[in-house]
């Protein structure tokens, strides 16, 4: 099967790379450095290495800054002027810069997560199978990111999403409908949210 690009299937990679990184100082995650690069750069490589041809990066927290320092050259950017008020804003920004697009499923990750790579990002979009597949990697078992969302549910996790939840209500909700996807064997899914968490940036 082939999408509008004719590149395999019509799965596009959804990047959300808004936060402002309150608890890091208000240092806005995607500029974070990472293996000598702003993470936002890292985490769309790792949708590319996955499969994703097109990659929609949803920005917010210094979006001007962002775009003068990494190199997004290929992605479609995506301004989330309400990035303050959560996760749910940039998922919704996001899906609705895909609407249109000819796209049949999206593929959600998030930037401030560098141990998921591009082998555990793959198992999941091969979960595709149409509008309406609806997957997630699991880690021993416990849902996590990234989530595969076939287009036939992103009407109902833009009207679910809010604040920080994303789209874990909907989710929950739907629950028997997805496709677990164990990744542990070959991803750590921890976020760089604090001071803390920075030693595992490279």
């Amino acid at each position: 099967m082939k999408d509008n690009q004719g590149n395999g299937t019509p799965v596009a990679g959804l990047l959300l790379a808004a936060g402002g990184g309150r608890r890091l100082g208000g240092r806005p995650k995607a500029l974070l450095a990472h293996r000598g690069r702003p993470l936002v750069e890292h985490a769309v490589a790792v949708l590319r290495a996955a499969g994703c041809a097109r990659v929609h990066v949803v920005l917010g927290a210094a979006a001007d800054t962002v775009r003068d320092r990494a190199d997004l050259s290929g992605c479609v950017l995506v301004d989330n002027p309400d990035w303050a008020a959560g996760m749910g804003s940039s998922l919704r920004a996001g899906l609705g810069s895909l609407a249109g697009t000819g796209d049949r499923a999206a593929l959600v990750s998030l930037v401030d997560q560098p141990g998921i790579g591009a082998e555990a990002v793959g198992r999941v979009r091969a979960a595709y199978r149409d509008e309406t597949s609806l997957a997630s990697a699991a880690y021993a078992g416990v849902r996590g990111h990234p989530v595969l969302l076939g287009s036939a549910h992103w009407p109902g996790v833009v009207a679910a999403a809010t604040g920080d939840r994303g789209a874990r209500a909907y989710l929950k909700a739907h629950e028997e409908a997805i496709t677990l996807v164990e990744c542990g064997d070959v991803a750590r899914p921890y976020d760089i949210d604090t001071e803390a968490d920075l030693i595992h940036l490279e």
